[in-house]
């Protein structure tokens, strides 16, 4: 009978055992997708500011100017155009 006891006691202690040491296993890889996560997050952030900057009206100008021969127009060579109001058109039943 005490040996039955003492082996549903090893049994439970055990199976307490196993659950925390998995807990702590888990624990370890949830830090790690934590740490990541928090890499990537750091990097796209990093990638989007140098995006923005390669982007921009001064870096992209002279590459313009160089590599496709176009400059920014004086005001004489400058023609504005104005937009005719729409008519709107009969609307036709398919039916």
């Amino acid at each position: 009978m005490i040996a039955l006891i003492l082996v549903g006691f090893v049994l439970a202690t055990t199976g307490v055992i196993a659950r925390r040491v998995a807990g702590v296993q888990h624990e370890r890889e949830l830090l790690d997708l934590q740490r990541r996560r928090d890499a990537l997050t750091a990097e796209r952030v990093k990638l989007e500011a140098a995006v923005r900057d390669d982007a921009s009206r001064a870096k992209l100008q002279p590459i313009a100017e160089q590599r496709l021969h176009m400059s920014i127009p004086k005001a004489d060579q400058q023609v504005f155009l104005s937009r005719r109001p729409q008519v709107p058109s009969p609307r036709h039943d398919s039916l």
